[in-house]
């Protein structure tokens, strides 16, 4: 049986821990964040509470692992022929994530939480969860010269994110703008070449 190290270093089982965080999404849509318990996930994922004390502190650390395994896949998208037709992808990905994927509504879950638990709020600035996904799209666009060679990174991740993560959290979806319009938009506000975008599309 593989295993992964816990946070004292012991190692532990990938099979339970797989089983734990899973239970957890599965308690999440049945239950709620707020009813979910440390010893409702363990019965859940049929292991002892002990053992999921020894791996997680807390019950917003195995829902935030959870939703980093999970978003990790979710969120790499295979980069398509053009810039504007990746960032549409990403973007895509990005409002299924936060809407209807399962670890997206962990997420949520810890967002709200965030609001009033500071040490919620410190675990997820512990991971740039969308960050991290959105990096190598941006990188991509500027190695095929679609972005400025001095585009600052992290400036243009949270331009790109800012937008369908207020339309997706919201619920606001003003007169159908679409993952493509928005990557759209993003790409002329940062100044990119027309051909960023394939010539098909204003055909």
């Amino acid at each position: 049986m593989s295993q992964t190290r816990a946070h004292g270093g012991r190692p532990r089982s990938e099979r339970a821990r797989i089983a734990v965080l899973e239970a957890v999404d599965d308690l999440l849509v049945d239950v709620g964040y707020a009813a979910m318990t440390m010893k409702g996930i363990a019965e859940r994922a049929g292991v002892g509470r002990q053992t999921v004390y020894r791996w997680w502190s807390t019950k917003a650390e195995i829902l935030f692992e959870a939703s980093v395994t999970d978003a990790a896949s979710e969120l790499a998208v295979e980069p398509q022929d053009s810039t504007l037709d990746d960032l549409a992808s990403y973007l895509e990905a990005v409002s299924h994530f936060l809407s209807v994927s399962p670890a997206g509504a962990a997420y949520r879950a810890l967002l709200g939480e965030a609001q009033h638990d500071p040490a919620v709020a410190k675990l997820l600035a512990s991971t740039d969860l969308l960050g991290d996904s959105a990096r190598p799209v941006i990188e991509r666009a500027i190695s095929r010269g679609d972005l400025p060679s001095q585009t600052p990174i992290d400036q243009a991740v949270a331009q790109l994110l800012g937008p369908i993560f207020f339309q997706t959290i919201s619920g606001y979806h003003g007169r159908g703008i679409t993952p493509h319009d928005l990557a759209n938009a993003f790409l002329h506000a940062a100044g990119a070449p027309h051909h960023a975008a394939p010539s098909d599309r204003s055909a």
